[in-house]
């Protein structure tokens, strides 16, 4: 494939483009050529558009795309679509399926099953064993076969023991254990914070506590073991405190955050909308201030979309009923273009090379003789996200109808292109 890019500003802080309006070649999946200008003259296919920017292609941390077992709300065929139109070239998709990716042959069958696609799908396999949080799974077998970290999904591992042998074991092949923590002693699993709103609604709400209790659990045991922890989901202020605290004594711990918990609070249930029902639940203004400053001061590494898809049946039913979760790939990027405060060389680093770092994957570079693994986008074009936009299966978005800023024009990868237009 034969591919030119016209006038893109290229957002690449390892480019030495980094900044620049560029012309950018692509021969046979490989970036030949940056310049200034390019002629046209004989190339194929030309891709130009109002204020384009690209940057090294975009990667989703946490995406739940159902397949195998619950393919009546996504399949991985329509999650990658749509990831397609969300500007990710990468996703790493959790294990909370049917059967869990738990043993080599679950990690095995997503790898078979996506392969050859212009996505690149890594699975993450189970810590524990169908996700029960009792037995570890073949967290071994399942590295050699392909995954690329190890996690429990929304279910957090009660058992402290559990998890230090998980962390001890995984040490010892640099695995990746990744922790989402809410002690359900503590919580109530109602989805909805501790708060004002949930008295309003007379839901007893999730306490912070929850959160901060395990974290403080986890960041003893990576302390203890050595081993690398990641930490999914962050959303209260106090688990940000304790990140500083941990990363100054030396433990190895990267965070990410969920999309949503940038800039939407728990004011959002008051109106019983159950796409508005996640898990972590919407949490405080002064949450989200301090995650918003956490994530310009690097202590929060990475911003995840956490997609999951539900169907109407777990979602249109009475609040407490309902499935938490909300599809969100396709919206990732231009809610946080809007909401986030960063700048966009900070957001590429959250949803690009940040996550590729902590999965030890190749990070993909704007730059001559690099594979084009690239995400073209307009941070600057409003448009209104209507359902027909949607990939899905699974339409469970609080966002249609909105209008939005920032647009993904297409996507470069595996010496393919697909538009997200």
């Amino acid at each position: 494939m034969n591919l030119l890019v016209q006038s893109a500003k290229v957002i690449d802080p390892a480019s030495p483009h980094n900044g620049k309006i560029c012309d950018i070649l692509i021969e046979g999946g490989k970036i030949t050529e940056i310049k200034k200008s390019i002629p046209a003259g004989g190339i194929k296919k030309v891709i130009s558009a109002n204020n384009l920017h690209v940057s090294p292609g975009w990667f989703d941390m946490q995406v739940n795309f159902c397949d195998p077992g619950n393919e009546h709300k996504e399949s991985l065929a329509t999650g990658i679509q749509a990831a397609i139109r969300g500007g990710f070239t990468g996703v790493a998709v959790v294990p909370g399926t049917n059967p869990a990716l738990h043993s080599k042959s679950q990690i095995e069958y997503i790898i078979s099953k996506s392969s050859g696609q212009i996505v690149d799908v890594y699975p993450i396999g189970a810590i524990s064993y169908k996700l029960e949080g009792k037995d570890l799974a073949e967290m071994y077998d399942m590295k050699i076969s392909g995954a690329v970290a190890f996690s429990d999904d929304i279910h957090p591992v009660m058992n402290a023991g559990l998890m230090h042998r998980a962390l001890l074991y995984s040490r010892s092949f640099n695995g990746l254990v990744m922790s989402r923590c809410n002690d359900k002693s503590l919580s109530t699993g109602s989805d909805v914070n501790e708060g004002k709103s949930s008295v309003s609604i007379g839901v007893k709400g999730e306490p912070r506590i929850a959160e901060e209790i395990m974290l403080i659990r986890d960041l003893f045991l990576a302390q203890y073991t050595e081993a690398r922890l990641h930490v999914n989901s962050i959303s209260v202020a106090g688990s940000i405190a304790l990140v500083k605290s941990a990363r100054k004594q030396g433990v190895n711990i990267t965070v990410s955050v969920n999309g949503y918990n940038i800039f939407l609070d728990d004011s959002e249930v008051l109106g019983f909308d159950t796409n508005y029902k996640v898990s972590p639940p919407l949490r405080s203004k002064d949450d989200i201030k301090a995650i918003k400053k956490a994530l310009a001061e690097g202590v929060i590494d990475v911003i995840c979309s956490d997609h999951r898809p539900e169907d109407e049946e777990s979602k249109k039913v009475e609040f407490d009923l309902a499935s938490p979760g909300m599809i969100g790939i396709q919206t990732l990027y231009p809610l946080v273009n809007m909401h986030s405060e960063l700048t966009s060389e900070q957001i590429i680093e959250k949803i690009a090379i940040n996550p590729r770092k902590i999965l030890g994957l190749t990070v993909p570079s704007v730059n001559e003789g690099q594979e084009a693994n690239l995400t073209l986008f307009s941070p600057t074009e409003e448009w209104v996200f209507e359902e027909k936009h949607i990939a899905s299966i699974s339409k469970n978005s609080p966002f249609i109808g909105k209008k939005l800023k920032g647009k993904v024009v297409g996507i470069v990868n595996k010496d393919m292109f697909s538009s997200s237009m």
